[in-house]
C-alpha cells in the first residue's frame, strides 16, 4: 500500500500548501482562479468520456462505444441518489463539520476532491498493480497530479481537499489489498465503462466551478458507477 499511502499523503500536503496560499488570497483572484479550475476540470473530465468511448482501429477508421451505457447509468444513477438524497445527507455531514472547525464550503471540497482523486483509470490500474507486482509507480506519478491538484483546490474550496484523502486511502488502499481477487474484473471493458462513467461525474464538476448558478448535484450522481459493475455481471451470467 505504499503507492497509496504516498497519494494520500500528497492530497494532504498539497491542501494544506493551497490553504495558506489561500489567506493571502484576494476574492477577485479566488474567484477567476476557481473558474479557471472549472474549465481544467471540465477538459480532464471530458477527455477521459472520450477517451474510454472512442477506438482507432488498424485502418485508422473511429469506432465508438457506450453511448447508451453512460446515458442510462447517469440517470439511473441520478434517480437513485434522488432517492438516497446522498448529496442532502453529505451536504448535512460537512455542514456539522463545518461547525466544529470554523471552515466554509467543508462539504463541497470534500465531494469534490475525493471524486476528482477517485475516479480513472490510473487509480484503479496503480492499486492492481501496487497489490500484484509491488509496482507503485503509477500510484507515484497520480501523486505528484494529485499533490499538485490539491493546491489548487485547497487554495479555492479550503480544508475539505484535505480530508479528501481518507476515501482515496480507503478506495485504493482496498483495490491493493483485495488485488487477487478484483483483478480479473477491473479490467477491459468494465474498466472502460467505470471510466467513462466516472469521468462525466468531474466534467460535471467542471461545470458546477464554471457557473455559479448551475447547482449540479454530483454527489447524487455517484449510483451511476454502479451500473456498469451490474451490467457487465449481467452479461457475465447470461454467458
Amino acid at each position: 500500500m505504499t503507492g497509496t499511502l504516498v497519494n494520500a499523503g500528497a492530497i494532504v500536503a498539497g491542501g494544506l500548501v493551497g490553504m495558506l496560499l489561500k489567506k493571502g488570497m484576494k476574492p477577485n483572484y479566488e474567484a477567476s482562479i476557481h473558474k479557471t479550475l472549472g474549465v481544467a476540470v471540465l477538459i480532464l473530465g471530458l477527455n477521459g468520456v472520450i477517451g474510454a468511448m472512442f477506438r482507432v482501429g488498424e485502418s485508422g477508421r473511429i469506432s465508438s462505444s457506450g453511448e447508451l451505457l453512460l446515458i442510462v447509468s447517469l440517470v439511473v444513477g441520478t434517480f437513485l441518489g434522488e432517492l438516497w438524497r446522498i448529496d442532502d445527507r453529505l451536504n448535512g455531514f460537512g455542514t456539522k463539520v463545518e461547525k466544529k472547525i470554523g471552515s466554509a464550503g467543508f462539504g463541497a471540497a470534500f465531494i469534490n476532491g475525493t471524486l476528482i482523486y477517485c475516479v480513472g483509470a490510473m487509480a484503479i490500474v496503480g492499486a492492481l498493480n501496487d497489490g500484484l507486482q509491488g509496482d507503485a509507480s503509477v500510484l507515484y506519478v497520480k501523486s505528484l497530479l494529485d499533490g499538485i491538484s490539491s493546491i489548487i483546490l485547497g487554495a479555492t474550496l479550503g480544508a475539505g481537499v484535505c480530508f479528501s484523502a481518507v476515501p482515496v486511502l480507503i478506495y485504493q488502499g482496498g483495490i491493493t489489498l483485495l488485488a487477487g481477487s478484483v483483478a480479473p474484473y477491473l479490467q477491459g471493458a468494465l474498466l472502460d465503462q467505470l471510466c467513462m462513467v466516472g469521468f462525466a461525474l468531474v466534467a460535471c464538476i467542471g461545470l458546477n466551478f464554471i457557473s455559479e448558478n448551475l447547482k449540479i448535484k454530483t454527489a447524487n450522481m455517484l449510483p451511476a458507477l454502479l451500473v456498469p459493475i451490474v451490467w457487465q455481471a449481467a452479461q457475465m451470467l447470461r454467458t
